[in-house]
């Protein structure tokens, strides 16, 4: 049984097709990445396989069980999402932020025990952010309020988990860190993973498939070495790339 599954799944936002009778089984371990344009709807398909958004037609099945007639509580305990931004309309501790992640898994009126802290402070210390439980999210900066948005995640636990560009305002020893974070906890506890992202190279080195989206609601899926591919990625940039090999496989520049 697929973790999550789509079966001719159509969504639109605006007049933009973001894709026409999709078909993608998303399993255990995967890492997918889906990639496009600004505007071709990346964020839309993301929030729609979390459930946060109705697709036109078509049907999503989480493990087996259609995500529509799924309790919302249910579904966050399988599914997390990490957001594009993070609007903080409350002040609140690091440790009262990153504890969030803990409520799919309390029953009404139950507060967090001995387990869920230390399952929150786990998280703190894999994303460096130790040290600053007390501190006010408001005055952290971009990069550390990205990663407390990732120990979020890590507390909440899902088995699938969707990050929108994960590495925003991240540095580039964090954007590595945080990307092999995830990807050895994924390999670890049979996870699966999937990122929206704008750096191929980066996408390239921690996803094993990829979902393209070229803007017209055609898709073109699989391996990276069955779709990034010069006819694809160029079709899908508007621009003329160039395949470069690198240590840790094929990298692609603009030309």
């Amino acid at each position: 049984m697929h973790l999550l599954e789509t079966g001719k799944l159509c969504v639109t936002i605006g007049n933009t097709r973001v894709c026409d009778a999709l078909d993608v089984s998303i399993d255990a371990g995967d890492r997918w990445c889906i990639l496009g344009r600004n505007g071709t709807g990346k964020t839309t398909l993301l929030h729609t396989l979390a459930g946060l958004r109705s697709a036109l037609s078509g049907a999503i099945t989480l493990q087996g069980q259609s995500l529509q007639q799924l309790p919302r509580k249910s579904i966050a305990r399988r599914i997390g999402l990490l957001f594009q931004d993070h609007n903080d309309a409350f002040p609140a501790s690091v440790m009262e932020t990153v504890l969030s992640g803990r409520h799919p898994w309390m029953g009404p009126l139950q507060w967090e025990g001995e387990q869920d802290f230390a399952i929150a402070q786990a998280a703190l210390r894999a994303v460096e952010l130790d040290g600053m439980e007390q501190r006010i999210v408001t005055t952290l900066s971009g990069g550390e309020r990205r990663r407390l948005g990732i120990a979020c995640l890590l507390t909440q636990n899902p088995q699938l988990q969707l990050l929108d560009e994960p590495t925003n305002h991240l540095d580039l020893h964090h954007q590595i860190s945080m990307l092999e974070l995830l990807q050895r906890q994924t390999q670890r506890d049979n996870k699966a993973l999937v990122f929206v992202m704008h750096d191929i190279n980066l996408a390239t080195r921690y996803c094993n498939r990829f979902l393209l989206l070229f803007g017209d609601g055609e898709t073109a899926q699989g391996a990276a070495s069955e779709v990034l591919t010069h006819t694809h990625l160029e079709r899908l940039y508007r621009h003329p790339l160039q395949a470069v090999q690198g240590p840790q496989g094929t990298l692609w520049l603009p030309r």
